[in-house]
Formats: C-alpha cells, structure tokens, sequence
C-alpha cells in the first residue's frame, strides 16, 4: 500500500458533481481515481479536482440512440478492461447491490486484492424475486464479496440486514451537500411566493401534485398564488407543460429543464419553500432527496411526503403531507407560504445542516475506508 491509499470510485455513467463532492476534501490522505466513460453522456464533473481515467463502457462502442440503448441492453452494458483500471487500487467504491459495476468490481475483487466498498441508497429490500434475471447475480456477487457496506440512511440500513448483509459490515455513511455554496440568501425580490419542486421529471417525484394543489388555490379564490418553478427534465416534462395548461395555471409555471449545479444555490435563494412531493411506486420510494439537504442549507421551508427515507433526512422541521396528497398540500400553502409576506431565510436545524455536510460526509468517508484497511 502506498502513503496514500488509491481509491477508485466506480460510478459509471452516472458519477455527478453532488455526489462527489465530498472526496475532494479527502485528495490530502487518499489518491483518487475517477474512471469515466469514453463517451462522456452523463452528468459534467469537469469542475471537480479529482483525477479522472478514461474507461471505456460497451455503451462507448454502440451508436448513440434508441438503438444503441437496446443493443447495450441485451448484453448488459459493461466496463472493457476494467481490471487494468482497478490494478493497483486498495479501495474499490462502487454503489448498489443490483449495479453492473458492482457486479464487475466485485468479481475482481479476489484477483486484484482490493477492499470493496459499496454505497447503497436502495431502501426497498428487493432479494431475488423482485429483481430481473440479470441483476439477481450482481446481487449475489456483491453481497457476497463487500467488505463494507455505506447505506445513506438507516432505511437502507435496514433494507441491507433484511437482503443479508451481516450487520458487522454495515455503517450508516450520509452524503453531503456544499454548505458553503448553499447557504441561506434569499428570497429576493417582493414579487409573489414562489414554490419550487426539483428533481426528475417522472411521476413519482410529485410534480403534479404542486400544479393541481396551485389550480386548487385558484379554484378557491385564494388572494395570494404562489409562482412554482420546476426544474428538472425527464419523460413526463411534455405531459406537465400540458397539464398545467388544461389547469389554467400555465402562467404561473415556470418549467427550467436544465440548470448548472453551480447555478442552483441561486435558484433556492429566490423560492419561498421547497416542495418534494415523491411517492412509493412497486420499484421504489424516496432514497434520501438531496434537494432536501440542500434546502435545510439554504434555509429554505420544507414541504414534502412521508415517502421513503424522507422523514429521517427532512426531520422535524419540514411540514408533511401524505403522498399524493395534494389538497393536503394546497392547505399547508395557504397556511404557510401563503399566510404572510415572504420570509427571509434562516437556517431552522443547524445540527442537521452541520451532518449532512460534505466537511462531515467527507470525515464519514475518510472513517470508512480507514476501518476498511484495517486502520
């Protein structure tokens, strides 16, 4: 082993700038490797200083497109030499029992010699019958050969000792948000309350029940409607735009399909709160909600679900409703946000904005791969 261990952290195609934000604090102690994909679809984590390797993925060598996505998927997508990549690694961090490279890192892991450490976020415990024929050996490899397990929340935690990990592998491991970056700014400007909904432009995120909570208040003669401002992109965008409109609220709705993370401290500064309206499909329910974390930063009021793991990271000082609940939620509108004139942000859990910082996730980290070595 070196004086600085090496820890390549596997993510695929989906490593993004939030997420890994964190072990940029840890480059003084660790050498870290990022592999990334030739064709570089996923998220920009340019901006971040951590030393990045090109491994290509099958999906590298397959058109771009529809037909790419189906010829990637009949195989299974894949690192190609990904051993020359982790030769040399004393920690190998990969994510989710069901991953294909997790799976990978996993079966090397013997070969090569490393620790594998593993994020799991998933807090459904899905065991074999309600996983696909493929992911139920990445499953297995993975539980089989983890030397340590890092749920986000005790919720995974839970759903990891209910799959069969043993429990003297398991530490609860957050992630962190940049509390320097999100800090309480805002609102700015006297113009009307606005609500803000971010994430994934999917059903189960809730998004339309902030536009029919909103046509709701209209309906009701509320004196005061709220602008809601979504941002996000994915497949139920044209749908929403849609909606809103058949709602007659299309004026006061402001899609923004992509903003630069740099670019969203300034976003929460200019909402009245946060709306995070996710609800439990068969295959999943709200993992941790980053949004959430950011928002306790930015000192931005909490509207959201019981959903998931949502309750243990949004605490006792975000107001609930139940999923789906959008009269609920068109009430706890009129009571809050639109009760008064917008409030000047202030930080309302300062031990819960301390922990789910990326100083303290990093520190989480750093701990977790010490006890990994054996330190």
């Amino acid at each position: 082993m070196s004086a600085r261990p090496r820890v390549v952290v596997l993510r695929g195609h989906q490593a993004n700038p939030w997420e890994l934000r964190p072990w940029v604090l840890l480059e003084d102690r660790f050498d870290i490797v990022v592999p990334e994909p030739a064709r570089g679809d996923g998220f920009d984590t340019s901006a971040l200083p951590l030393r990045r390797v090109q491994a290509r993925t099958m999906r590298d060598v397959m058109p771009r497109g529809r037909l790419g996505d189906v010829l990637t998927r009949l195989p299974g997508d894949r690192y190609i030499g990904l051993e020359d990549v982790l030769c040399g690694a004393d920690i190998v961090h990969t994510q989710e029992l069901g991953y294909w490279y997790s799976a990978q890192a996993a079966r090397l892991r013997g070969r090569l010699g490393y620790k594998l450490v593993t994020n799991v976020w998933e807090t459904l415990p899905f065991a074999a019958a309600y996983r696909n024929v493929r992911t139920r050996p990445y499953r297995e490899a993975v539980l089989r050969h983890t030397d340590l397990f890092l749920p986000a929340t005790e919720r995974a935690r839970d759903a990891l000792l209910v799959e069969g990990a043993p429990a003297n592998r398991v530490v609860v491991c957050a992630p962190g948000v940049d509390t320097d970056r999100f800090r309480p700014d805002g609102p700015t400007g006297d113009g009307d309350p606005v609500v803000l909904s971010a994430g994934r432009l999917v059903w189960e995120k809730g998004h339309q029940d902030l536009l029919r909570a909103l046509a709701l208040l209209k309906r009701r003669g509320s004196s005061v409607l709220p602008r809601v401002v979504i941002v996000g992109s994915g497949p139920e965008e044209d749908r929403l735009r849609r909606y809103s409109g058949e709602l007659g609220i299309a004026g006061r709705v402001e899609f923004r399909s992509f903003v630069p993370y740099e670019q969203m401290p300034d976003v929460y500064s200019s909402a009245s709160a946060l709306w995070l309206g996710s609800m439990p499909v068969w295959s999943w329910e709200e993992q941790f909600g980053m949004v959430l974390a950011e928002a306790h930063a930015a000192g931005l009021p909490i509207i959201t679900t019981t959903s998931g793991a949502i309750p243990e990271v949004a605490g006792p000082t975000a107001a609930y409703v139940a999923p789906g609940d959008w009269v609920g939620l068109a009430d706890r509108l009129a009571s809050s946000v639109l009760a008064g004139p917008p409030e000047r942000h202030r930080v309302r859990d300062a031990e819960r904005v301390a922990a789910f910082s990326v100083r303290a996730a990093a520190d989480r980290l750093a701990a977790a791969y010490d006890r990994a070595l054996g330190a």
